[in-house]
């Protein structure tokens, strides 16, 4: 099977991670890759979480999508292909990806990760689709995680250039705030939950004493930047 005819929306959740399993030759590695530790702490006979293949994935995504870059805009500048790398393997974005093939449904979870609504949260999904990366690198190597991802990076890219979205929302902010003599918008941690390994940050953006976005991510800098995106989406900033 080869993983560049893609994964229709249209398909079951089932058909869907069927076909991602069956890329696998070494099934161990792609359990592995939906293993989260909070499943590892409630089941012993379990020997290794995703972590590990996390950290490959992230590695290997930042290798391909930034030669599939480099070889797609072959007159783009570096700058612009920094930050368009960037929006494609950044957290969010990942965890979109995830969502497209239903990742989130067959995650190996721990009960109180389960209940807490861990499927639907983007850090993990993020990470989790990492994981998936380095578990198909290190069973079916470098190309075949090419024919898998190209698809993602084929739909996804021109929504990214269109929509702007390769600018730093924060960046965006503080230009449209100093041309206005506002000054520097100003984040706030208003709130942060979860345990330490796994936390939500709530964050606002305040210009002049004004709040003009919150944000939440996994860590006050993702979620200073949501803070920033909602707000120059507010503002209609492009």
């Amino acid at each position: 099977m080869k993983a560049d005819q893609g994964i229709p929306r249209e398909i079951s959740p089932v058909d869907k991670i069927d076909k991602i399993r069956a890329l696998f030759l070494d099934q161990s590695r792609f359990n592995r890759a939906l293993t989260h530790r909070s499943y590892l702490n409630e089941h012993p006979e379990v020997l290794e979480d995703n972590e590990r293949l996390e950290f490959l994935g992230d590695a290997v995504l930042d290798f391909l999508v930034g030669a599939w870059l480099y070889n797609r805009f072959p007159e783009m500048a570096e700058g612009n292909l920094t930050r368009l790398r960037a929006a494609l393997v950044g957290n969010d974005q990942l965890a979109e990806f995830a969502i497209q093939i239903d990742l989130g449904e067959f995650m190996l979870l721990g009960r109180g990760e389960d209940e807490g609504g861990g499927r639907e949260r983007p850090a993990l999904l993020g990470s989790t689709f990492e994981a998936l990366i380095g578990a198909l690198y290190l069973d079916r190597g470098i190309a075949c995680v090419h024919e898998f991802i190209e698809p993602f990076l084929e739909s996804t890219c021109p929504e990214i250039i269109d929509g702007r979205r390769d600018r730093d929302p924060k960046s965006l902010l503080q230009e449209w705030a100093q041309s206005r003599g506002y000054g520097t918008p100003n984040y706030l941690t208003v709130s942060s939950n979860g345990p330490d390994h796994d936390k939500t940050f709530e964050v606002d953006v305040v210009i002049q004493g004004i709040v003009y976005g919150r944000g939440i991510g996994p860590s006050k800098q993702a979620a200073a930047k949501a803070a920033a995106r909602t707000a120059i989406n507010g503002l209609g900033i492009d």
